[in-house]
């Protein structure tokens, strides 16, 4: 059994065809998939989506580079959705110096905002990390040594000191397509280094499909060679308990 920690399954690009989309993952073992909110739209969403099939969750949050157009009340709406039953995570949120479609100062202050929802929710908060290792660990670290706080580092793609970051402050682990690709880099070495209670599997669906599917719309149900690619890294089948 395959959960997909991370989909945007109320994207449009599955408007036509969902459930059939859900059909495959339930196919291929994906019991549960997370959808993941990136501004207020795609939040309700993500919940009425979590109402509407019993093997979807929500998680709310404005995405980095969505903070800086948020309208006023905007994460106050985030906070109301925050205590539907269904939601089991805050985010996704972060800091993104590639895209800079907002200044570090928004995205930091928001940052803070959802840490401290997940905080006050007891819920894990995603992290979107983008170029931005040496700000976003000593941020994670702070918080979860003062709250007691967890969360989840999104599709991780940081360097040693963020891994290690990451893990001092209790956060799991969650690799996505890119591990299967041949321009992996350092990431494969480093999922290694991961104990295996500390990492999950994500789509980051329509986006990041694995190999041999680039170039193809991403799906949960593709989320299977994710982790197959992971559980050989570790010398274990994906079958493992």
């Amino acid at each position: 059994m395959l959960v997909d920690t991370h989909a945007h399954l109320m994207d449009t690009a599955f408007a036509g065809d969902l459930p059939a989309v859900l059909d495959r993952a339930a196919a291929a073992g994906v019991v549960a998939m997370v959808c993941v909110g990136y501004d207020e739209g795609s939040s309700e969403a993500a919940v009425k989506l979590s109402e509407q099939y019993p093997q979807l969750l929500a998680a709310v949050g404005i995405h980095p580079n969505a903070s800086g157009a948020a309208r006023p009340g905007a994460f106050e709406r985030i906070e109301e959705l925050a205590q539907h039953p269904r939601v089991v995570g805050i985010g996704e949120t972060g800091l993104d110096n590639f895209r800079k479609r907002t200044s570090p100062a928004v995205q930091r202050e928001w940052l803070l905002r959802h840490l401290d929802l997940a905080a006050r929710r007891d819920l894990p908060v995603i992290v979107h990390n983008r170029d931005a290792d040496a700000e976003v660990g000593p941020i994670l670290l702070d918080w979860a040594k003062s709250s007691g706080g967890r969360g989840v580092l999104h599709c991780f793609s940081g360097d040693d000191d963020m891994l290690a970051a990451g893990l001092e402050a209790g956060f799991t682990v969650s690799i996505a397509g890119p591990l299967t690709y041949k321009n992996a880099g350092g990431l494969p070495a480093r999922a290694q280094r991961v104990p295996l209670d500390r990492l999950v599997v994500e789509t980051d669906c329509p986006y990041l499909p694995p190999h041999p599917h680039r170039g193809q719309r991403n799906e949960p149900a593709l989320v299977r060679l994710t982790a197959t690619r992971l559980a050989e890294l570790h010398g274990v089948t994906v079958e493992r308990p």
